[in-house]
């Protein structure tokens, strides 16, 4: 994360930075934090032992992946979200078939590639690993599906494999933490371990915005601060794993509301499905990425009635749009979730959508000085 807690660190000075938090690590950390490694190792020795069991039998080895790609792997739990199911569908892996063998080796790469980083405890980036050996893998989406396998068969975090992204989403408000002397600190930093210091806030609310280029006016308008404090986040879209684990992180540790401000549409509708219900292909994941708390602030389909936004900020939907949201309205989690079908319903009959921008089109500073504060202060959310 780029972390910029409001009137410490200038908005200018969002920079990226990986602090990997050794220090000040109580010692029952560290044993726990050993035992998960060896956990891990034996796991991976244990694929691998299958693997020569087989050869030793004149057998063509094959590994066993659970299917992160359908959803009849997957239930609903309104207090979850969409978890994998113990009895799913799985996908064989052959080294003795054309189709499935140069993604045997990809696999045996870096379950190779992990080993030596749990055994050394170094971490590295999915970026590292791609750079490692770029004619191997050929791009980088191979090596991101193949690290979320090896998770998704170990049954292992992906944190836990030493495996990291490359730092993506944005946060700033009021927060900091406490270090073991209980040292309050102020200053950007990344979560990518299992755990994390004491997190310390005064913040009414947390909100999850959508875009890069809202939240950067909201930070320009100083809205962690003039309403009320506040924590503000983004994903710049769809969210990646530590945006998830942040927000995941904040709820855990703060216990407030969480609101999610999103575009009037579709996709803005899924990002917000994916913070609070989590998706398929990290179904397995479920327990540590999903926050059912979250609530939809805005931008609603109602309000572009309500609010009168000018029909030239409208956006007609399109065939992709309209087939994503006859998706998502058949999606499991729809059915606790009424008021957010009847809005979604709306914007099926309307045939239009609107980004978060439009709001502009009432008055430049209506969606931080207006719309905003009085979705906040009179519940206007769903």
């Amino acid at each position: 994360f780029d972390f910029a807690p409001n009137n410490i660190i200038p908005r200018a000075s969002l920079l990226s930075v990986n602090i990997y938090l050794y220090g000040h690590l109580s010692p029952r950390f560290i044993s726990s934090f050993l035992m998960f490694s060896q956990e891990v190792l034996i796991l991976i020795e244990k694929v691998i032992l299958e693997i020569v069991t087989s050869l030793s039998k004149d057998e063509a080895p094959v590994l066993v992946l659970p299917n992160r790609s359908s959803w009849a792997n997957v239930s609903f739990d309104n207090a979850v979200g969409l978890q994998m199911t113990s009895g799913s569908s799985v996908t064989t892996v052959r080294s003795n078939c054309s189709s499935s063998v140069t993604k045997f080796g990809h696999i045996l790469k870096v379950l190779s590639t992990i080993y030596k980083l749990v055994q050394s405890n170094v971490y590295a980036t999915k970026r590292d690993i791609y750079y490692n050996d770029t004619q191997l893998f050929g791009s980088q989406r191979t090596v991101d599906s193949i690290v979320d396998d090896i998770s998704c068969m170990l049954k292992v975090p992906r944190r836990r494999l030493h495996v990291l992204a490359t730092s993506k989403g944005f946060i700033s408000g009021d927060l900091c933490y406490l270090e073991e002397d209980s040292t309050k600190v102020d200053f950007m930093f990344m979560f990518t371990l299992t755990c994390s210091p004491d997190i310390v806030s005064s913040a009414k609310f947390v909100l999850i915005v959508e875009k890069d280029a809202t939240f950067q006016k909201l930070l320009d308008y100083d809205f962690c601060t003039k309403l009320c404090p506040c924590i503000m986040i983004t994903g710049k879209g769809v969210p990646d794993v530590n945006s998830r684990l942040m927000v995941r992180k904040l709820w855990d540790t703060l216990h407030i509301p969480i609101f999610a401000l999103v575009d009037a549409d579709p996709y803005g509708i899924e990002i917000m499905c994916i913070y609070k219900y989590g998706s398929v292909a990290m179904s397995f994941e479920a327990h540590s990425l999903t926050v059912p708390s979250v609530m939809w602030l805005g931008l609603l389909p109602s309000d572009l009635h309500r609010l009168r936004v000018p029909e030239d900020a409208l956006i007609p939907l399109t065939q992709r749009d309209q087939n994503k949201l006859t998706s998502l309205l058949k999606r499991p989690y729809l059915a606790c979730q009424p008021a957010w079908q009847r809005e979604m319903e709306m914007m099926q009959r309307s045939k239009v959508k609107a980004e978060i921008q439009s709001l502009a089109s009432i008055a430049p500073d209506f969606l931080s000085r207006v719309y905003l504060p009085n979705k906040l202060r009179y519940g206007g959310w769903i």
